[in-house]
């Protein structure tokens, strides 16, 4: 199971940025999908994530979390972006059945996307 983040980049502050994740391989079900970050010198914070059941948008504030359950994919909107928005992002899901089909709970993650909000 592979996780591909993108969208990351250098953004200016007030702007909006858009970040893609499709998980890829051998995907039984898929329990929840969301993002995180670690800013620099900071612990890693969950930004939002959002599970099976609860629609395919969810909105806090300037963070817009949507997913494609078709797709295997989920999406983070950041809009009016401040500088402490820099930050690694790390897309991540969450599974009961591992790619055997052994139940149980999985988390995989993907590579991490750098947003770098400049002021």
């Amino acid at each position: 199971v592979q996780l591909q983040a993108s969208g990351g980049g250098l953004v200016q502050a007030g702007g909006s940025l858009r970040l893609s994740c499709t998980a890829s391989g051998t995907i039984f079900s898929i329990d929840v999908m969301g993002w995180y970050r670690r800013a620099p010198g900071k612990q890693r914070e969950l930004v939002l994530d959002i599970p099976n059941g609860s629609g395919t948008e969810l909105v806090a504030g300037r963070f817009t979390i949507s997913r494609d359950y078709a797709k295997k994919s989920v999406y983070l909107q950041v809009d009016n972006l401040k500088a402490e928005d820099t930050a690694v992002y790390y897309c991540y899901m969450k599974t009961r059945y591992g790619p055997l089909g052994q139940v149980g709970m999985f988390e995989y993650w993907g590579q991490g996307t750098l947003v770098t909000v400049s002021s």
